[in-house]
């Protein structure tokens, strides 16, 4: 995994931490922004779009997540079991594939943007 994306498990959760303030994921936001006004990527925005994009592709990343965005950090739990670990470490591996492989995100904001419910 990325530095920009930590999943650590404290006593009965799994966190995903994306710190969004990185250098390489915030020149990935800015293009996000350049195509889409809307989509200014601070952590609330972040999870709008992890909102639809795991609803979309990956709904079972959705099952028991709770997400606590910040402005400068998306932080998302779920309550520990083996299978939950697994989901997180999923999720985790999706948002690094994601920032490194970007022009998925820029086509998603390009042609379903409309669709996300931006902050």
């Amino acid at each position: 995994m990325k530095d920009y994306v930590v999943v650590e498990r404290f006593e009965d959760v799994v966190d995903i931490c994306f710190y969004i303030e990185h250098e390489e994921v915030m020149a990935v936001a800015q293009e996000m922004e350049n195509i889409n006004p809307d989509a200014y990527m601070n952590g609330y925005n972040w999870e709008m779009f992890f909102d639809y994009y795991l609803g979309k592709y990956y709904p079972k990343l959705l099952e028991g997540l709770d997400t606590d965005p910040e402005a400068g950090m998306y932080s998302a739990c779920y309550e520990w079991s083996e299978e939950n670990e697994e989901r997180a470490k999923q999720f985790g591996e999706l948002i690094c594939k994601l920032i490194e492989e970007k022009e998925e995100l820029y086509r998603i904001v390009r042609e379903e943007g409309d669709g996300i419910e931006w902050d």
